[in-house]
């Protein structure tokens, strides 16, 4: 099963963002099968058509690996949130490992109990936009900066309060998990394991491959298969509604 051909299962493009508060804006459209969805440290909003219907989802990080049957026919596009940004009325520990699924009327969706309408890719900026205006979202551009590597002016229990309550996870798990999903890119561009350890840092060749199965779910030379069926972007599942 996690031979199938990832192009055949997910035909995926994504774009970045000039928005503070955006990461990147994904879209896909699927021709059906198993794959494997990694684990990632950022939230999303996904908006997902099926036979006719529109569900929008909230999404948060998730710490393991999740394989998915990724149903024919299925379109969908996600808007990647920084990781300083942030739901005032949603813990952010609340959504690590889960999402919620809105209510869907006939104009759009009800989010905090106001109703939206359903954002298109090409104008997802502009819908986080009047998120912003209206208190919906905030961001906290410390939590951004020193997960880009920058040097805090804060002491370090404030920088990990701050990342914590804007992501649920804490500065270490960022790390970890991104790092992993870089090992993931390299490793698909061709490049060694032992260059890939020596380039990410990580102690020797068995903790690169601790640090994949855990996040990833795959081993390097899965990885480096032609034929692996990976997204770093999408997710999908059948949650219940929350």
């Amino acid at each position: 099963m996690d031979g199938t051909d990832p192009r055949r299962i997910l035909n995926l493009a994504d774009r970045p963002s000039d928005s503070p508060y955006v990461e990147r804006v994904w879209s896909s459209v699927a021709g059906g099968g198993p794959m494997t969805s990694v684990a990632c440290t950022h939230r999303e909003l996904v908006v997902s058509e099926e036979r006719g219907g529109v569900r929008v989802d909230l999404r948060g990080p998730e710490t393991v690996p999740t394989p998915v049957e990724v149903p024919a026919g299925h379109t969908a596009f996600g808007i990647v949130l920084t990781h300083g940004t942030s739901m005032p009325h949603l813990p952010s520990t609340g959504l690590v490992d889960g999402s919620v699924q809105l209510r869907v009327s006939s104009r759009g969706f009800v989010l905090a109990g106001e109703e939206w309408e359903v954002p298109h890719p090409d104008a997802a900026e502009q819908f986080v936009a009047r998120l912003v205006r209206a208190g919906m979202l905030v961001r906290d551009p410390l939590v951004d900066d020193v997960l880009a590597g920058a040097t805090a002016r804060v002491g370090a229990r404030t920088v990990e309060r701050r990342v914590r309550a804007a992501t649920g996870l804490s500065r270490g798990t960022v790390r970890q998990i991104d790092r992993a999903r870089e090992a993931v890119t390299l490793l698909a561009a061709d490049v060694a394991p032992l260059d890939v350890v020596a380039h990410l840092g990580y102690h020797d060749h068995p903790h690169l491959a601790r640090s994949l199965t855990r996040f990833i779910g795959h081993t390097a030379s899965w990885l480096r298969a032609p034929d692996a069926a990976l997204s770093l972007l999408y997710k999908d599942d059948d949650r219940a509604r929350l």
